[in-house]
């Protein structure tokens, strides 16, 4: 049986949180290019320059506050999958994607994404990583809910070799590690990610969690891209064990002023180790659930950073 155009609009049309983030401005337009129809649902108060952007996108903008269950309703009617790029602490990670999560099953939409976007922890320890428990609780919580839902994983921004990851000490031409070396790490970009999600939110068929690596470097691969990239000779420097980082985590957490700040200092440190230790490697990897494709790596990232 064909599909009328109203069921074919209501399989396209996909409600987006957090597009005025970073990740899901990504994420929308990744959404449009690839065919969707997308509802943003923004807070009010946003700035008036960002509405007219998004709307120039062909964004449906839905301004609602978030514990306005009605509203919330209105705002992703129509919509067979939520997607969430909401960041931040409790409050957003747990509250606020709880209140989505309850309008989408009032509402009787299909799917649900939420914010992970993360290295996999569901293999990590609980109460070693505070935003990933975050994450570890939110998803107890969907999974008991009457929607079906979709993780995806993608261990870290590779975005972030640029500077934010302090992995790549350029002043001393060294790749810093803890522990092992050669240990696999997995990075995905986020325009990667986006595209990915996208695809995601579209996919009737999706499981559970899908798992994404635009590249798997260790340290020793990076200090070896260095190399080949600057023409200067980079080498690896371990600074200690896993169990140092912990101990050091540890410290810095209790030395540190009580803050709200989504990534403070230590908890860099705690997905940090949380990616050299392998306890949140990605395995198996799904990167070709949508179609062979280039993926941004290592190399690319670098290079383009020293060329700049």
């Amino acid at each position: 049986m064909q599909n009328t155009p109203d069921q074919h609009s209501r399989e396209r049309r996909v409600t987006l949180a957090g597009i005025t983030g970073d990740l899901g401005a990504r994420i929308g337009r990744a959404l449009i290019a690839q065919g969707a129809s997308v509802n943003a649902i923004v807070r009010p108060g946003t700035a008036p320059d960002k509405l007219a952007a998004l709307r120039a996108l062909g964004v449906d903008v839905k301004a609602v506050e978030m514990r306005d269950a009605a509203g919330l309703r209105a705002a992703m009617r129509g919509s067979v999958c939520i997607v969430s790029a909401l960041n931040g602490l409790a409050p957003v990670v747990i509250d606020t994607q709880q209140n989505l999560l309850d309008a989408a099953v009032a509402e009787g939409v299909v799917r649900f994404i939420p914010s992970d976007y993360s290295l996999d922890f569901t293999k990590t320890i609980p109460g070693e990583n505070r935003n990933l428990d975050l994450r570890r609780r939110f998803m107890a919580t969907l999974d008991a809910a009457p929607i079906r839902a979709t993780s995806v994983l993608n261990g870290g921004f590779i975005d972030l070799l640029a500077g934010q990851a302090p992995i790549i000490a350029a002043g001393i031409r060294r790749v810093i590690h803890f522990g092992d070396a050669q240990q696999q790490l997995d990075f995905t970009s986020k325009d990667d990610v986006a595209t990915f999600t996208a695809a995601a939110a579209m996919d009737d068929a999706a499981p559970r969690i899908l798992r994404i690596a635009g590249d798997t470097v260790s340290p020793v691969d990076l200090a070896r891209i260095m190399t080949e990239v600057t023409g200067q000779r980079y080498a690896t420097l371990r600074v200690g064990s896993i169990g140092a980082l912990s101990a050091m985590i540890a410290i810095t957490r209790k030395l540190s002023p009580a803050s709200d700040a989504p990534f403070p200092a230590w908890q860099g440190m705690q997905y940090l180790r949380d990616m050299m230790s392998g306890r949140g490697k990605l395995h198996p990897l799904d990167n070709d659930r949508y179609g062979v494709r280039a993926w941004t790596g290592a190399h690319e990232v670098l290079e383009e950073i020293h060329a700049g």
